[in-house]
């Protein structure tokens, strides 16, 4: 179902690479069986029989629950980068992102202050990188994760360029 306001008639979004999925699901395994982990000490404790609080189904829901719920947001994840998108107007980038709750984010060329580029030790193994897009004002949030490095490097000095323009023309 699309809706005018987060597609706006006549865009052709762009999307990120596919690549970027093992990004997020690196970041997924990291995050996630770590803390994981950490909710199963109380349940090892006492299963030993060092612990005798928690009780025994508490200390093995805790756990199973963050379980479930990382196991879902495993399944969501390809899904969410395949929301990811960008289009570039003649005055404007447009950042699209979110599966539920969708967000589109204009970012005037001529508010942009900066374009920074950067990239993990994940994304540099796989030939990608990040895109930051820093602005007068200090909440905007507008990144591209997932960009191919050639992506990213013509982004930053096309965008760079246009917001050169749009300020000198203040």
């Amino acid at each position: 179902m699309r809706t005018e306001a987060i597609d706006p008639p006549g865009i052709e979004w762009r999307r990120v690479s596919p690549k970027y999925v093992t990004v997020r699901l690196v970041e997924w395994a990291l995050g996630n069986l770590l803390t994981v982990g950490v909710l199963s000490v109380p349940l090892i404790l006492v299963q030993l029989g060092w612990w005798r609080w928690p009780p025994l189904w508490l200390a093995i829901s805790v756990p199973a629950a963050m379980l479930v719920l990382a196991l879902w947001r495993l399944v969501l994840i390809p899904r969410q980068v395949r929301a990811i998108g960008y289009a570039e107007r003649d005055d404007d980038l447009l950042i699209r992102r979110g599966i539920f709750f969708q967000r589109t984010m204009v970012v005037p060329y001529g508010r942009m202050q900066y374009v920074d580029v950067s990239v993990g030790p994940v994304e540099r193994g796989l030939g990608l990188c990040t895109l930051k897009l820093h602005t007068a004002s200090a909440g905007t949030n507008a990144q591209l994760p997932g960009l191919p490095a050639a992506e990213g490097a013509r982004l930053r000095e096309q965008l760079s360029a246009r917001g050169e323009a749009r300020l000198a023309g203040l």
